[in-house]
């Protein structure tokens, strides 16, 4: 099967939607199937208010319209609901195609956060956008549940894997701090609610990787932790293996991608109990959960870093993305895209 996803987050960023695609490309080859993206390179793009070094495309139909003719693919998939998700969603509508769609970020969250726009403002224009899906489909139970209660429809379901190759606990870097280490990855941005981690009463050492808006202030306000900017690939593996809690203090996050990622390196997870770290986490001794968050670090740090290999060695990207066509076939779309006229560049879109 020849699938096009269309998405608005891709490389350059770092972030857990990219690096789910990534991954889901790459397990979808092994299983006989090709991913293509259609992403904003080569459209213009525009800052993101309040987000220093996002930014945003501008995609115009006619361009839309030549990606995904282009692609010919068999199936589409819509990632995100931006511009990209937008413009991909209107060429679909407007030639009767069906289509996928994933919920993975709580943008309404987010946004109400930066702006003060109302929750329900924002969860009315997402339900708008998936309502003309086939399928929307969701991480985990607790999200499906929630959306459910939110009016969202066809709600199915598609799991998250992990890298087990990648993310491993065999070769930690040597840090040079008190233990014990208490760790967070990820976007350096008020949604991920850092400000909870740091203002722990911890022993040992705080530890932040990855870059962000709200990095400098952080910095300045928390001067005994550790910020270490951004890490990829091994060396970031590295850095997951050598902590001894790995702490995920999202309240918005909707499955959280880099807990399994702590899992596999060995690294036992603390976080609140919300979802996403409810459903990866759940009552196996791999973590612990707790609104008092100072508390799930210190019921997490003696636990068995091989239980939490092990566990994440059963949650492979191969499954995932089976899972993942699977919803896709079951589709049955009025027509697939016609091919692309003579005069357009056959490539598929661009990754």
């Amino acid at each position: 099967m020849r699938i096009l996803i269309a998405t608005d987050a891709w490389h350059p960023q770092v972030n857990g939607v990219v690096r789910t695609l990534t991954s889901l490309a790459r397990a979808a080859a092994t299983l006989g199937s090709e991913a293509v993206f259609l992403t904003p390179e080569g459209f213009p793009s525009l800052g993101v208010p309040t987000y220093p070094g996002l930014r945003i495309a501008l995609p115009n139909r006619g361009e839309i319209a030549r990606r995904v003719e282009a692609a010919a693919p068999e199936a589409i998939h819509i990632a995100t609901e931006g511009p990209i998700g937008w413009a991909v969603r209107g060429y679909c509508r407007r030639h009767r195609l069906a289509f996928t769609t994933s919920y993975t970020t709580r943008f309404p969250e987010y946004v109400s956060v930066r702006t003060g726009i109302p929750l329900s403002l924002g969860y009315a224009v997402l339900r708008q956008f998936h309502s003309a899906a086939a399928m929307t489909m969701v991480a985990t139970n607790s999200l499906r549940q929630e959306l459910g209660h939110r009016g969202f429809k066809k709600l199915g379901f598609w799991t998250r894997g992990v890298d087990t190759d990648l993310f491993r606990p065999d070769e930690p870097a040597v840090l040079d701090l008190p233990r014990p280490v208490f760790m967070t990855v990820g976007r350096v941005a008020v949604e991920k609610n850092l400000e909870a981690f740091l203002a722990l009463d911890l022993p040992g050492s705080k530890v932040v990787i990855g870059d962000g808006p709200q990095k400098a202030e952080l910095e300045r306000r928390f001067p005994r932790a550790k910020f270490l900017g951004e890490k990829t690939g091994k060396d970031l593996t590295a850095h997951m293996a050598a902590a001894d809690v790995f702490v995920f203090p999202s309240l918005t996050d909707t499955f959280g991608v880099v807990q399994l990622e702590a899992l596999a390196c060995g690294t036992p997870v603390a976080a609140f109990p919300v979802t996403g770290p409810l459903d990866v986490i759940a009552d196996h001794p791999i973590g612990a959960l707790d609104t008092d968050l100072r508390s799930a670090c210190m019921r997490a740090l003696p636990m068995s870093r091989e239980t939490c290999r092990s566990f994440a060695l059963q949650r492979s990207w191969e499954n995932s993305a089976r899972q993942f066509i699977g919803n896709l076939a079951e589709l049955q779309p009025s027509r697939v895209p016609r091919t692309a006229p003579l005069w357009a560049d056959r490539r598929p879109a661009r990754s």
